[in-house]
């Protein structure tokens, strides 16, 4: 199973940290669900500009717990790394 922990970048510029199993799906998800994260939804439109593969979820969800706790800036030179 692949599991992905990805950054969004919102229409304000703030960041979002999230996992799932379907990356492209949750992405159009935050886009144009009314249902799912209410973070994303008042801040549409959203890009994604940070991914991450994972083959177990325990994994997954350890380095979205990770990235979560960086700092903005810290979150930004991640993103730059890629």
């Amino acid at each position: 199973m692949n599991l992905y922990v990805y950054i969004l970048e919102c229409a304000d510029g703030t960041l979002y940290v999230g996992a799932t199993k379907d990356l492209k799906k949750r992405v159009k998800q935050h886009n144009e669900s009314k249902a799912g994260a209410h973070y994303t939804k008042i801040r549409r439109p959203v890009k994604l500009v940070y991914s991450e593969k994972f083959r177990t979820l325990g994994n997954a969800r350890r380095r979205e717990a990770a990235i979560k706790k960086l700092t903005r800036q810290e979150k930004l030179v991640l993103i730059k790394k890629t």
